[in-house]
């Protein structure tokens, strides 16, 4: 076995990875490393070749491999060791990475502090039950995208897309513009799962139906998809079967959900919040075991790449002051819950203390689609900020500001509620 040690691992090239490893070294980190199973970096982000990504972080518009570019050159400028094609099979609670490629074969790495950034994968058909027929032409979305965008071809030419997740609305249009008809996005919930943008600029555009509280409640084909029966569903999401509905397609496109990639996670022992399927962390991005931390779509599913930049940007900057042994300026620990129509809210606690940081960034998402909106935070039904909003959707994620002055002086007993509520309702 081909031992090392390493002051800080990265697990995951992707743009929580890149950006991670960026800000650590930056804090002051020389020895760190980076581990990606692919051939090349950028996680995702080299098949998401239409633009929207970089606004907030950049303040410009980019496509997916420009964004993920920017921060490969950061990376190569920065003299970041980069291990490609390398897999990692386990990480223990001892901070021990084990890992193999083709080039060093077997290997344990020691590491001062862990970066856990592996994202997110798809779920697919088996995952949701679909009745019928298993017939070629069923694909998640994001593979029919690396399809189209990285492989050339084209995954079916009769579409039927199950889901309005992100990655769903843009295959639609994706789809589109390859010369496919694209029969219906069709979503079981009341109001889609995707931005408000990609709706506008994804299906409105492009003349695209989308049946709400719908779904697909059986697969027909033998050799390849023939056609799906579509039902309408009740407000318990069950098919009306008085509506059912044939439509005629050779593809069916599954954009349903996307699950963190947390089983090396799970393997070193970290807590985990059932409602974001990641770890539960502080305000660095550490998790429940010292000196391990995790940012991006492993920690909870983002859809804006900018707010996965930044929060990584975060924990490469904390993982840096734990590996130089600057982080005993702990205070009592108090968590911050979810409240009123708030799913979940990250970080889940605050334990830290860092005077060159004037705030801490809170991301949440709702429950359910609300207009005219006050985001209210509390400690202990006393009210501390307020933030209006116009319109809030579970599709996209809320990022506000918690300013340090405001949790001055807090400990134990103290705990943040987040309630969004409708203006009126207070």
């Amino acid at each position: 076995m081909y031992r090392i040690h390493k002051d800080l691992v990265i697990i995951g090239g992707g743009p929580a990875g890149l950006a991670a490893a960026s800000a650590a070294k930056e804090a002051g980190i020389d020895d760190l490393v980076i581990l990606e199973r692919d051939f090349e970096l950028g996680g995702i982000l080299p098949q998401c070749i239409h633009n929207g990504f970089g606004l907030h972080h950049f303040k410009e518009e980019l496509t997916g491999p420009e964004y993920a570019q920017r921060f490969i050159e950061k990376v190569r400028l920065l003299e970041i060791d980069i291990k490609l094609n390398t897999m990692v099979l386990d990480i223990t609670s001892e901070r021990k990475v084990y890992a193999m490629n083709t080039e060093e074969g077997y290997m344990e790495i020691e590491a001062g502090a862990i970066i856990l950034a592996m994202g997110c994968r798809e779920k697919a058909a088996g995952a949701i039950g679909i009745p019928g027929t298993r017939p070629a032409g069923i694909f998640t979305a994001g593979t029919a995208q690396r399809y189209t965008n990285i492989e050339g071809y084209l995954p079916g030419k009769e579409v039927v897309i199950l889901g309005s997740g992100d990655i769903g609305l843009i295959m639609a249009r994706r789809m589109q513009l390859e010369g496919a008809n694209v029969k219906a996005v069709v979503e079981l919930l009341p109001y889609t799962g995707g931005l408000s943008r990609n709706v506008v600029q994804c299906l409105n555009d492009y003349d695209i139906p989308l049946l709400l509280q719908h779904t697909v409640t059986e697969i027909y084909g033998k050799e390849r998809l023939e056609g799906v029966i579509v039902c309408q569903v009740d407000d318990q999401g069950q098919p009306i079967q008085a509506s059912k509905k044939w439509i005629d397609c050779d593809t069916l496109l599954l954009s349903v959900g996307l699950i963190p990639e947390n089983e090396l996670s799970k393997s070193a022992g970290v807590e985990f919040d059932n409602r974001t399927g990641g770890p539960i962390v502080n305000e660095g991005r550490e998790t429940s075991i010292n000196g391990i931390f995790a940012c991006g779509n492993v920690l909870h599913v983002h859809d804006l790449v900018d707010y996965v930049t930044e929060e990584a940007e975060i924990a490469g900057y904390w993982a840096a002051r734990f590996i130089k042994e600057e982080m005993e300026m702990r205070r009592e620990k108090f968590f911050i819950r979810p409240g009123t129509n708030v799913r979940y809210v990250l970080p889940h606690k605050v334990e830290l203390f860092n005077k060159e940081r004037k705030r801490i960034s809170l991301y949440m998402r709702v429950t359910e689609p609300l207009t005219d909106v006050i985001i209210n935070i509390l400690n202990k039904d006393k009210k501390l900020l307020s933030f209006p909003k116009p319109y809030v959707r579970p599709g996209e994620m809320i990022n506000i500001p918690l300013p340090e002055k405001t949790i001055q002086g807090f400990d134990e007993s103290s705990e943040i509620r987040i309630d969004i509520l409708e203006k009126g309702v207070e």
